[in-house]
């Protein structure tokens, strides 16, 4: 990566428009450095920079770039190098940078593409946004069962540099069907004269279609450990292939949204940095609205016990105490759980065995924090030297408050995202923020009716 200590040698160069020193300087850099350094650039030095690399270099830094430097580069180049540049990128990456643009924008960047590019993106671009067909490249290896291991190599050799993989070389039939894969691996090893057909199996091929969800390909991903899947249409025809680093993008969306959503607010269709203070302004207040009325509901809780605390201010104090330990032990459980159904190790078949696990933790925890609590009650007690009967009785109905508000915050927490899964809504929706003001509105009915159980003819 960037380092530092060079970005001032690099600065020094451009004021000085040392650009062949520059140009030196660069031909040792990797496309994805370039990348960033050109993106922290001000705008009207990113194309300067741009230009000094050599056209192939420039085309992979391109694809590297964020959205913005990328719009910048197409309006600040030349017709020619734009046209040269969108040609020459790989199919995915275009059409991600295509979908990102305004429709004007794109439909004139379509016409500078070469009738086979143009195909091809219209392609690509006509399926639906968060398809796999966005994701797909159509440009792969493909080679017949009865091809020998030289004839795969020289084949390689001549169309390999057009190919978005070289790790998996796709069989197919004379009519484009696929019946295998070849792995780089098995190539190199097998002996010359060893025919395809001898190496693949057919009836071990993971595939995907061009209509499926990127979620359900980055499930595949994880299940089977590719480096890439081939893409076949409805009859088993091999259309394009997609690789693990388009995957890496999904995965890094889909994480990110689920953080923002159990953060209690919506998900950020752009960087935080691009996204007009108003639209983080309305993301965020939705959220902010419905928790705050459920709070209110914690107020109404409260008044309705007004006669308990006006005869026993002394539960007042012990309130935060008692509804931020059964929001904390929620929150908790409810990031275990979004977690675990994310990676597949619970499924919403688990339910009662989750609910089991939850209810033993919630005792165990409730039990820990009750003993806590009550002995924080004693205590206190002895140091203002005010003991009597009565905060005996205090620090019961604290520590068994605790225990049922600790066990209610663990079910809650586990059963909520369960149940958005079976309604086929996003588990991450019961976000931390709700999931606690839930326990909190039903941690207060708790804790007062314990204490007027406990402390009737006591203190009440």
């Amino acid at each position: 990566m960037i380092g530092t200590p060079i970005l001032p040698e690099i600065r020094e160069l451009i004021e000085r428009r040392n650009f062949s020193a520059l140009q030196r300087i660069f031909n040792d850099w990797m496309p994805a450095d370039l990348a960033e350094l050109i993106s922290d650039l001000p705008e009207n030095e990113q194309a300067i920079l741009f230009r000094l690399l050599p056209k192939e270099l420039a085309t992979e830094t391109f694809e590297y770039l964020d959205f913005d430097s990328q719009q910048n580069l197409l309006t600040a180049l030349t017709k020619k190098d734009v046209t040269h540049i969108l040609n020459s990128m790989s199919a995915d990456d275009r059409t991600a940078l295509l979908e990102e643009l305004p429709g004007p924008v794109a439909q004139e960047l379509l016409k500078l593409l070469s009738f086979k590019e143009f195909k091809i993106a219209k392609t690509l671009l006509a399926y639906a946004e968060a398809s796999v067909g966005r994701l797909m490249s159509p440009d792969f290896l493909s080679v017949k069962k009865d091809w020998d291991m030289n004839q795969v190599l020289e084949y390689i050799r001549t169309y390999g540099h057009e190919s978005e993989t070289l790790n998996v070389i796709y069989v197919v039939d004379d009519h484009g069907k696929l019946k295998g894969e070849l792995l780089a691996r098995e190539l190199l090893l097998s002996p010359p004269e060893k025919k395809v057909r001898d190496i693949i199996s057919e009836d071990k091929i993971v595939t995907l279609t061009a209509t499926q969800d990127q979620s359900d390909a980055l499930e595949a991903f994880k299940r089977y450990d590719n480096v890439a899947l081939p893409v076949v249409d409805s009859n088993g025809y091999l259309i394009g292939v997609v690789t693990v680093d388009d995957m890496l993008d999904v995965a890094e969306e889909e994480e990110t949204e689920d953080i923002q959503k159990f953060g209690g607010i919506e998900a950020l269709e752009e960087p935080y940095m691009d996204l007009p203070i108003h639209e983080v302004i309305k993301k965020r207040a939705v959220w902010l609205v419905v928790l705050f009325i459920g709070e209110m509901l914690t107020a109404s809780a409260m008044a309705f016990f007004e006669d308990e605390l006006s005869k026993a201010i002394v539960l007042a104090t012990y309130i935060p105490l008692i509804i931020s330990s059964g929001g904390n032990s929620g929150s908790q459980t409810a990031t275990l759980i979004i977690r675990s159904l994310a990676l597949g190790e619970i499924t919403i078949r688990d339910w009662l065995s989750v609910m089991r696990r939850e209810v033993l933790s919630g005792l165990a925890l409730g039990g820990i924090l009750g003993l806590i609590g009550f002995f924080r009650v004693i205590t206190w007690a002895h140091i203002l030297g005010i003991y009597n009967p009565s905060w005996l009785a205090v620090g019961v109905t604290v520590g068994i408050a605790l225990i049922c508000i600790v066990l209610l915050g663990t079910l809650a927490g586990s059963m909520l995202p369960l149940l958005l899964k079976r309604a086929g809504l996003d588990p991450a929706t019961s976000s931390a923020p709700f999931v606690a003001t839930i326990v909190d509105v039903t941690g207060i009915v708790i804790y007062f009716s314990v204490a007027s159980l406990l402390l009737r003819g006591i203190l009440l």
